[in-house]
């Protein structure tokens, strides 16, 4: 599974582009200065993080590698190092996750985010990704801190009514959820993803849910049956460019595998969103990026999330490159994408979701 979670810009026919919304019908030449030189610049780092920056922190300022030499493991600058989660907020999710025997990817991928997320940060909304199946994988990705192991536990059958249950104590108007790959079950586990989905539209019809899926090893008929099971929101992560599947990804994934996973979804319910994600930092050239964009959107996939790859542990994928300088130009980003596209260094599928 990926360090991802899940999320949407939430507003079809729009772009954004660090602290602003465009929308895909706007001219250049009708915008007010400000945004159109944004738009021509690019996104600044300001634009990334919260607050305001000293000079020691700003990019030409900084003097630590921006990429890893040979035999070193690369320090991450300091904005993009977060605080030890605390709060009420926090605390009182966590509490509900582990009295209902629940799992996140917040958790279990090490995500950055997971103190904002969980405490609401400026948003005031706490939000979490909930991790279907257990927290053990039958694969090993490189990126990912997730469990693994070739026969995990067995499903928990009363997991997606506690889920459903958890979620309507939080008051929460928009949720993912997320799961390990179990390549040890029939149909991976889509029986599984569609009984939440159901428990959840049950006791709240307007809640709005993605599900962050595997590839159910390309078997379409899993696609479908979680792509039917009222959900409005269809996310399958491509991890990274087809160049770097092999060094990134566990062998019996693939991006053409992906890719049709992405297309069957929408093709079977054409009024749902399709998103995926990538992440930056791991050797990718540009070229590469927008070619794999360029790709997403013949698939007709309606939203792309870019964000920094951040070594879990020692014992994983090393990061290559950082800060955050892989990030298309906004102008060549226009052409790419139909729907909504989102890149920021700390971006997760689900951090900052309900915007």
């Amino acid at each position: 599974m990926s360090l991802r979670c899940g999320g949407v810009s939430g507003i079809l026919g729009s772009r954004v582009l660090g602290n602003y919304l465009y929308s895909q019908y706007k001219t250049l030449s009708s915008l007010p200065d400000k945004k159109k030189e944004f738009l021509q610049n690019g996104p600044d780092l300001q634009d990334f993080v919260s607050g305001d920056l000293s000079d020691k922190n700003t990019w030409a300022e900084y003097k630590g590698n921006l990429k890893r030499q040979k035999g070193e493991r690369l320090s991450l600058p300091p904005w993009l190092k977060t605080e030890i989660p605390i709060g009420k907020n926090y605390n009182k999710l966590k509490n509900t996750l582990r009295n209902l025997n629940l799992h996140t990817v917040c958790e279990e991928a090490r995500c950055p985010n997971i103190g904002e997320c969980w405490g609401g940060g400026e948003y005031a909304t706490a939000t979490a990704t909930i991790m279907l199946m257990g927290d053990t994988c039958t694969r090993g990705c490189r990126f990912c801190s997730v469990k693994t192991a070739r026969k995990p536990p067995p499903l928990d059958s009363n997991e997606p009514y506690n889920t459903a249950k958890a979620i309507a104590e939080w008051g929460l108007d928009y949720v993912v959820l997320t799961s390990v790959d179990r390549d040890d079950l029939p149909d991976g586990g889509a029986e599984h993803f569609a009984k939440t989905v159901s428990h959840l539209k049950e006791r709240n019809s307007n809640i709005l849910v993605e599900c962050l899926t595997p590839d159910f090893g390309g078997d379409m008929k899993s696609v479908e049956k979680v792509a039917l099971s009222g959900l409005d929101v269809y996310a399958h992560n491509v991890e990274t460019v087809p160049e770097l599947q092999r060094k990134v990804r566990d062998p019996r994934a693939n991006f053409n595998q992906s890719l049709q996973v992405l297309k069957h979804a929408k093709k079977v319910q054409p009024g749902i969103i399709s998103k995926t994600s990538i992440m930056l930092g791991l050797g990718e050239t540009d070229e590469q990026v927008y070619s794999t964009m360029k790709a997403l959107r013949e698939a007709d996939v309606d939203c792309l999330t870019l964000g920094q790859y951040m070594q879990p542990t020692k014992r994983h994928l090393k990061l290559v490159s950082t800060p955050f300088h892989n990030v298309p130009h906004p102008t060549r980003k226009k052409s790419l994408l139909s729907t909504s596209q989102m890149s920021t260094p700390k971006l997760n599928q689900s951090h900052i979701g309900h915007v």
